[in-house]
């Protein structure tokens, strides 16, 4: 007898939720509860097949902290009772949930898969079908009685990518993301083809650790053409600003002006945690490739190396809120940690 594993989906929101009122043509959150009457394939799948759901449901734009850490306590709290977990979320915030979660759940050794969907579950165009249905089929997958996937992932247009290594890149095709740095996880076609040699390699048995004290006062900033003094020093200078994710040119590029150097440099010297990331979607930072990049290194800006911009935001919360010295911080943070840098 085929054992039957057990999946929880997790409903936040989003559009894989909605059903469209064709008289009025607004979009409304339909009775989740109901999702097998929708979705009748879902009796077909080899799993038994649960749900929780935020209630109410959020627009993935309001997407913050603490419904990160409800995402994460609910998986933590039925982490023994299921195989597998599915977290049904909107596209425009996902790949930053999908990257806070894989710092939150330390040690995780099931799968988390994030899906959503580009058009509503009753449209009759709709992605959500497709999306959900091969998300649990991934989420239940074992070999030797041992979850295939250990990761946080996100499924999106017959394709599987690490959660962490995601962004959005299209709002309007239903292929909305891309993993610029790192391979496919699997591809869904005729038959689901799993890239083993690219999946996580857990390399710790330990027990699940949520941990959610990550810490919200951080910003991005874009380096572009003509950026002037004025308007760099007061970003830097935010009284509450603990850290900087810096996007920058090409290889990690930026102006190499004395002030602009000396501002920066001073904002780490008052404690400012400065990041650096490149602006390019492919690509890594190399800030001995140019005399641009080379000076970040002297004044102790850390290498965000291939991060997406919301591994890098998510990754710069979740240290931060682990209280560590700069030197600890720095290290910690130019090294993998949930396979998010290469």
């Amino acid at each position: 007898m085929t054992h039957r594993t057990k999946i929880l989906l997790i409903y936040t929101g989003g559009t894989i939720g909605m059903v469209k009122d064709y008289e009025t043509g607004v979009l409304r959150p339909f009775r989740f509860e109901k999702i097998k009457e929708r979705l009748p394939e879902l009796s077909q799948l080899d799993s038994d097949i649960s749900h929780v759901s935020f209630d109410p449901p959020i627009d993935s734009s309001d997407m913050n902290i603490a419904h990160w850490e409800r995402i994460a306590q609910s998986i933590k709290e039925n982490y023994n009772d299921y195989d597998g977990f599915v977290v049904l979320h909107g596209s425009d915030t996902m790949g930053y949930s999908a990257s806070a979660l894989s710092f939150m759940l330390e040690n995780l050794a099931k799968p988390v898969i994030f899906t959503g969907s580009q058009l509503p579950i009753g449209d009759l165009r709709t992605d959500a079908r497709e999306n959900l249905i091969t998300s649990i089929r991934l989420a239940s997958l074992k070999e030797n009685n041992k979850p295939v996937i250990e990761e946080v992932c996100l499924y999106f247009e017959y394709k599987l990518y690490r959660g962490n290594r995601t962004t959005k890149i299209d709002a309007e095709n239903f292929q909305a993301f891309d993993s610029p740095n790192y391979h496919i996880l699997a591809e869904s076609g005729v038959h689901l083809k799993v890239h083993h040699e690219y999946l996580y390699q857990r390399k710790s048995q330990e027990a699940l650790q949520v941990f959610t004290q990550f810490d919200p006062h951080v910003a991005f900033l874009k380096i572009f053409p003509n950026i002037t003094q004025p308007i760099l020093e007061g970003i830097l200078s935010i009284p509450s600003l603990k850290g900087v994710v810096m996007e920058t040119f090409g290889s990690g590029n930026a102006p190499t002006e004395d002030w602009f150097l000396a501002t920066i440099e001073q904002a780490i010297k008052r404690g400012v945690t400065v990041v650096n990331i490149t602006q390019c979607m492919r690509g890594f930072v190399l800030p001995n490739k140019y005399e641009a990049g080379s000076h970040f290194e002297n004044i102790g800006v850390i290498n965000g190396k291939d991060l997406t911009s919301e591994a890098a935001i998510t990754k710069l919360m979740y240290l931060l809120g682990k209280n560590l010295d700069s030197k600890t911080l720095k290290i910690k943070y130019e090294t993998e940690i949930q396979g998010e840098i290469s």
